[in-house]
């Protein structure tokens, strides 16, 4: 883990700073504006519909490295974690070495799954005909093994998939190997022992990309969350910057104007701003006041998803601990508000779609990481065709 923590440390960060980024808020704050994009999208409704399209984004994300998991949901050795991503069952363990490894989560004998949920154990057994594997995906046992004369234990280990663990995510990629630059800025949110004490996951009928745009902008703030976010933050008021296929979303909190006479060089936005980080293809991780979620949006059909939702306490700050009790009161707040007025607002869209009203989309300059994010998604499924 030093290792690790050295190299995030060392990795160049592109994002503004606290004093530079306070700056720009307050600018806006004054001024009545807000960070702009230079294009206007229009993404067709078929890509929200058409199961092709569906199965293409799927097969994009297995080819990317996603975040699975935050380290802290594997908090020992011996522990693991299963489900669905991309559409195939993947377990993710930690070995008696410490080290991560992935595999899809089928025994090698009839498919059966050999691990759900999450725990700890020293093996993976499945429970149709108790084949056992270790933590580092072996065949360690078959019950009544002269029914398989010709069985090579070697060539019957579970699949293993490709895995990198760094910045306190683990990131896992389906199919090929892992390119390290592909995560030169994605990797320094958490901290390896940060404390996870919370998953869930919920399911809404609506297409994975039509909740994902609700994380990317704040140009609906006070039209959708009238009476839960705006009353505590500005209306269409964000610093939005791009870096690589990612994006970082920037809303700040009235209160932001607690420090605007503090020596610029001295000022921390912790609990003034909450952050959302997008990181392509499928994820994000939201950083509150008390409380920080990473959050992989899962495509289930064309018009039903997963979020696999994950939260952590914050530090402090001044580095100080927060208590449990705040990041859950803090956790509470998102989603019994804001998170749900944005799953209703997506599943309402998804209704909409299918009607004929609209032929597309449109995203303006008010929207410019959702602009982003199609223009990658796009650039990403060209190059996979063309390849």
């Amino acid at each position: 883990m030093t290792s690790q923590s050295a190299a995030d440390a060392a990795r160049p960060n592109p994002l503004l700073g606290d004093a530079a980024l306070a700056e720009r808020i307050f600018r806006h704050i004054d001024d009545g504006t807000t960070d702009l994009g230079e294009s206007v999208w229009r993404e067709p409704v078929s890509h929200y519909l058409s199961r092709e399209r569906f199965e293409a984004e799927c097969a994009l994300i297995r080819r990317h490295p996603t975040p699975f998991c935050p380290s802290s949901a594997l908090p020992e050795n011996g522990s693991y974690l299963a489900r669905i991503a991309a559409g195939n069952p993947v377990v993710v363990t930690r070995g008696d070495d410490g080290e991560v490894r992935a595999f899809i989560n089928a025994c090698r004998h009839r498919g059966m799954q050999v691990a759900s949920g999450s725990g700890c154990a020293k093996a993976l057994s499945c429970p149709y005909h108790g084949w056992t594997y270790g933590l580092d995906g072996t065949l360690k046992g078959v019950p009544g093994q002269s029914g398989f004369p010709d069985l090579d234990r070697e060539q019957h280990g579970l699949k293993s998939v490709s895995v990198i663990e760094q910045g306190g995510i683990v990131y896992v990629q389906q199919e090929g190997d892992i390119d390290p630059t592909q995560l030169t800025h994605a990797l320094e949110h958490f901290s390896v022992d940060q404390q996870l004490f919370d998953q869930q996951v919920l399911t809404d009928a609506a297409n994975w990309k039509l909740l994902y745009e609700t994380l990317m902008e704040g140009y609906h703030i006070k039209s959708l969350h009238r009476e839960s976010f705006y009353p505590f933050g500005y209306d269409n008021l964000n610093v939005v910057e791009t870096f690589g296929p990612h994006s970082r979303v920037v809303y700040p909190f009235q209160r932001i104007e607690q420090i605007r006479s503090t020596p610029t060089e001295d000022r921390k936005l912790n609990g003034l701003v909450t952050s959302v980080y997008m990181l392509f293809p499928n994820a994000s991780i939201s950083v509150l006041s008390k409380h920080s979620n990473l959050v992989i949006l899962e495509p289930v059909s064309p018009t039903q998803s997963q979020w696999v939702i994950y939260s952590m306490v914050n530090k402090g700050p001044d580095g100080s601990p927060i208590t449990l009790d705040e990041a859950k009161r803090d956790a509470a707040f998102v989603s019994d508000s804001g998170q749900e007025e944005d799953r209703a607002a997506a599943t309402a869209i998804q209704e909409a779609l299918p009607s004929g009203a609209n032929s597309h989309l449109t995203f303006g300059y008010f929207e410019k990481a959702i602009v982003h994010f199609h223009q990658q998604l796009e650039r990403a499924l060209n190059l996979s065709s063309n390849g």
